[in-house]
């Protein structure tokens, strides 16, 4: 693209002539291709330079993107390895807060009962003048009332419902004006039957048992009155008149009918009882006497019944009818079956139901 051009005066080297004798045979390029060459040439390294830089940057790019994104991947791992350490964590303390939870669900139990225990006892504790009265008059009447029951006697009990009565119009309260009815016409019930009191019954059964060794029975010939005619050969007087050997013939009649008695047997088992029958006969009434005192203390009452009536049934089958005692006995075993027949337990249910609704506060 360079000219050259030689002097006359210069001396020009042959090779050099050859040369650039070729170059002078073309054509001279433009100014104008010069430049759009030197444009072109220029746009190119500008796009080169361009790219370079285009790709320095784009490799810096990716570079921060890899240190970026192994940065990112190591928080991660350290985020996942803090996450995994807070979970244990997590799980050690939802465990430790199960126990706690547990054992304070406990305690709260227990503080409820004894807030329930104290609430109760706060109840008990504050109760009024009135309930205090009902409660206590309710006590003390169960308490007689077992003592009479068990002992047979009603005393305790009267005694009882008196101071109950008595407490109650000392309370001057309205409200118990039902109680202290209730109080009365069991006291007044109390009374009217205390006649048939076990108390006179146990007297007549040790009255009963003292008389049967006095008894006389049907084989007593001894014992009983004779008939008429013995009677009154045994009574008849002999004259003072009268000859010696009339005397003791008389007195010889007298004493052989006395050896002789006839009459009508209506239980011949009565009259052939020997000495020693009569003696466990004897023996076998004192027993159920005893065990009828026995029924009468305990209450009960149809067993003391039954043996007064095996009593009754012995003492008109073995004993002479005919005999004063024998009367009296059977009298006074006539009386003790009435007694024990209208015996019954005490009972002292209109108070009781008066308290329950007087402690229900209706």
């Amino acid at each position: 693209m360079s000219s050259v051009s030689a002097t006359p005066d210069e001396t020009v080297p042959e090779s050099v002539v050859r040369t650039t004798v070729p170059v002078a045979m073309h054509p001279a390029p433009s100014l104008g291709a010069v430049v759009l060459s030197r444009i072109a040439l220029g746009l190119l390294a500008m796009i080169a330079l361009v790219a370079l830089v285009l790709v320095i940057v784009l490799w810096q790019k990716v570079g921060g993107m890899q240190e970026q994104l192994a940065r990112q991947s190591a928080d991660a791992m350290a985020q996942s390895l803090e996450a995994r350490t807070l979970a244990r964590q997590a799980h050690e303390t939802v465990r430790d807060t199960a126990a706690r939870l547990a054992l304070t669900e406990t305690r709260v139990a227990e503080v409820t009962l004894q807030r329930a225990q104290l609430e109760e006892l706060m109840q008990s504790l504050s109760r009024s003048r009135d309930e205090n009265l009902v409660v206590d008059i309710e006590s003390a009447v169960r308490l007689a009332l077992q003592q009479a029951q068990v002992t047979g006697n009603v005393e305790p009990l009267l005694a009882a419902l008196k101071a109950a009565d008595v407490r109650i119009t000392r309370a001057a309260q309205p409200r118990l004006a039902p109680l202290q009815r209730a109080v009365q016409r069991d006291a007044d019930r109390l009374r009217s039957t205390a006649s048939g009191d076990g108390g006179e019954a146990l007297q007549k059964l040790d009255e009963l048992m003292r008389g049967v060794d006095d008894l006389p029975t049907l084989n007593a010939v001894g014992v009983r009155s004779g008939g008429a005619g013995a009677s009154a050969l045994q009574n008849e007087p002999i004259p003072a008149d009268a000859p010696w050997w009339k005397r003791i013939l008389m007195a010889v009649q007298a004493e052989a009918r006395s050896l002789v008695r006839v009459g009508r047997i209506e239980r011949p088992e009565a009259v052939l009882l020997s000495p020693d029958q009569t003696f466990f006969l004897r023996e076998n009434l004192k027993l159920k006497l005893l065990n009828a005192r026995l029924a009468l203390l305990s209450r009960q009452v149809d067993t003391a019944r039954s043996e007064l009536a095996l009593v009754s049934a012995s003492l008109n089958r073995y004993f002479d009818p005919a005999s004063r005692r024998v009367q009296a006995a059977a009298t006074l075993l006539q009386q003790l079956q009435l007694q024990v027949r209208t015996t019954e337990t005490p009972r002292v249910d209109d108070t009781l139901a008066a308290l329950a609704t007087a402690a229900a506060g209706r």
